[in-house]
């Protein structure tokens, strides 16, 4: 096992000060860079564990914020924050490049080979930075199948992964028509895997609060989805020696 190092980095987007946690691989080469966006509710060790795990295979990795280092455990909280942001593109895009600006401006990043990955909330950030034409070599996003403007999707630059539970109520049959025909028709290289009989945010482990109707955790799935974003960096965004 190699020895992954972390530290904690403050920068401003959206009129707040958010908090990010960026971990290092061993060494001191540059290595390629993975963003990666949280769930609806914020930044939570399961993203600062995701960001560990991704050092631990040789890439830099910023777990980035959307509150201002607020963790949204109450529902009604969290949605009123994040539907009016959902539905503003140049707002994500806002939170997206403040974060994407810090891991690039890491010395250990390479600039060049960046990838963005996300859950929820924060992987409609990722699909927005891939909409806005930034040079990514992938995007992977878990229960974000959200749609653009018309037209945008044209922009994106690399390979998009989607993965979805087949019983999420947010992101149904019609949600997934939408964005798939909508990759489809901007000529992206895209992939959608559907989960059996997972819900919406089947990736997070359970919490200690109240979440919406329609969110569960589902174990294997998890493991699976999380597979499958590793195997996608693998191929788009591989670490060389």
């Amino acid at each position: 096992m190699t020895t992954v190092t972390t530290r904690t980095v403050e920068y401003p987007a959206d009129s707040l000060t958010m908090v990010g946690h960026l971990a290092l691989p061993a060494g001191v080469e540059r290595r390629p860079a993975v963003l990666i966006g949280p769930e609806g509710m914020g930044l939570s060790d399961v993203e600062r564990r995701r960001a560990e795990d991704l050092a631990e295979l040789g890439y830099v990795a910023l777990a980035f914020d959307l509150h201002g280092g607020r963790y949204l455990e109450d529902p009604e909280e969290m949605l009123a924050r994040c539907m009016p942001l959902l539905a503003d593109p140049d707002r994500m895009r806002g939170i997206g490049h403040a974060a994407l600006d810090v891991l690039r401006a890491e010395p250990r990043a390479d600039p060049d080979r960046t990838a963005a990955i996300g859950y929820g909330t924060g992987g409609a950030v990722a699909l927005e930075l891939g909409r806005d034409g930034v040079d990514l070599r992938a995007i992977g996003t878990v229960n974000a199948m959200t749609t653009g403007r018309p037209g945008e999707a044209a922009r994106i630059r690399c390979p998009v992964w989607a993965g979805v539970g087949s019983e999420d109520p947010i992101m149904p049959p019609a949600q997934r028509e939408a964005f798939t025909a909508e990759m489809q028709a901007a000529g992206v290289d895209w992939r959608l895997v559907v989960y059996g009989g997972a819900l919406h945010g089947f990736h997070h482990p359970p919490v200690d609060h109240t979440t919406p109707p329609g969110v569960g955790h589902h174990p294997r799935h998890a493991q699976r989805a999380w597979r499958d974003i590793v195997a996608l960096l693998a191929e788009c965004l591989p670490v060389t020696d």
